[in-house]
């Protein structure tokens, strides 16, 4: 691969973490018009929820230093803008929504969720794949169209908590071969895809009996399963509410403990090397995780270069970072990886 171009990919790959990376310190709030009144209270509630987005919680607890935070949420505002937001509604039609989108200074917000003593959901965030089941009386179908209000408002709630949401992409034949008593019985494992980059597949099979809707969610991935039911007369606000619980789920399963935050130097080798463009992709790697404040490179030899990195929380989350990402591989011996060099880029002809 020509050099230049496995710089341009690795570049292209880099501000798309950091664009992710930005996502968490936008909210997005309703407003019913543009008035000077109903865009401060919009602007809080908008730096609440980037709270909620970091710290992975549904709840804060209530503290002095979060309403400090919210009455001076303006201080913390670098820039807002309104947009038109269609929903889908049940009987087909769609719904204007107006919505303030508010953008936070990310070193501001970080010191709030340090002060208040938050948990801290990571920023590499992969998205859940999420399958729905539905049986209304007419048989089991999956995700049909009369009910796209609801996947609407599935997709919502998930940018507005932070979870990445996928839906299944499947072509016709895939349609027809799909096995859907395999997914109402929750077998996650029948739809998971070896090395997939995902943070965990979930199942719904969600039933009409008479006015109540019941729904049953498992989700599977790696090697942690788990699986709740809720029910309500309306299918979107049971949706709403198990996804809710997966939110919660997910980011307690990839948060940070405030006693794990802080500071700590982390040093390491890095071999298989092969060049300058492996040296620029790990490089590039290291620089981006948000568990890393700061790399310095202490020495190099052939096809090796040795690290000093301070870290924002304990050397075990970065190291559970290198499990996850497959991107540097442990040697076996103390703190020496081996650059496994990404599939993204050696696809590139």
């Amino acid at each position: 691969m020509p050099r230049n171009f496995r710089i341009a990919v690795l570049l292209a790959t880099v501000l798309c973490a950091q664009a992710q990376a930005l996502e968490l310190y936008t909210g997005e709030v309703a407003v019913p018009d543009q008035s000077v009144a109903e865009r401060h209270a919009a602007v809080q509630a908008a730096l609440l929820q980037v709270f909620q987005k970091h710290s992975g919680l549904r709840q804060l607890p209530l503290r002095p230093a979060l309403d400090a935070a919210l009455l001076n949420a303006g201080r913390m505002l670098v820039s807002f803008h309104y947009r038109s937001h269609d929903r889908a509604q049940p009987d087909g039609s769609s719904r204007s929504e107006l919505r303030l989108v508010a953008n936070f200074l990310p070193q501001a917000v970080d010191e709030v969720v340090q002060e208040l003593e938050l948990p801290r959901w990571r920023h590499e965030r992969r998205p859940v794949t999420l399958w729905v089941v539905v049986d209304d009386g007419d048989g089991r179908r999956l995700m049909p169209m009369e009910y796209a209000y609801a996947w609407d408002a599935l997709s919502d709630v998930a940018r507005l908590r932070g979870l990445p949401l996928q839906w299944p992409e499947l072509d016709e034949e895939q349609r027809e071969a799909l096995d859907l008593q395999l997914l109402w019985g929750g077998f996650t494992d029948a739809v998971e895809q070896p090395g997939e980059d995902s943070a965990g597949v979930v199942i719904v099979a969600a039933r009409r009996e008479g006015p109540i809707w019941n729904l049953r969610w498992n989700f599977g991935g790696g090697d942690k399963t788990t699986g709740w039911r809720n029910r309500d007369q309306d299918l979107s606000l049971a949706l709403v509410d198990g996804l809710h619980q997966l939110a919660d789920f997910v980011a307690s399963r990839d948060a940070i403990a405030s006693s794990a935050q802080g500071r700590w130097r982390f040093q390491m080798v890095v071999d298989g090397l092969r060049g300058a463009g492996d040296y620029a992709a790990c490089l590039a790697y290291l620089e981006g995780l948000s568990l890393v404040d700061q790399v310095q490179v202490l020495g190099a030899g052939p096809g090796e270069v040795t690290f000093s990195l301070v870290l924002n929380a304990m050397p075990e989350y970065l190291l559970s970072e290198f499990d996850r990402d497959r991107a540097l591989s442990a040697t076996g011996t103390d703190q020496r990886y081996t650059w496994v060099r990404q599939p993204a880029l050696e696809a590139q002809p």
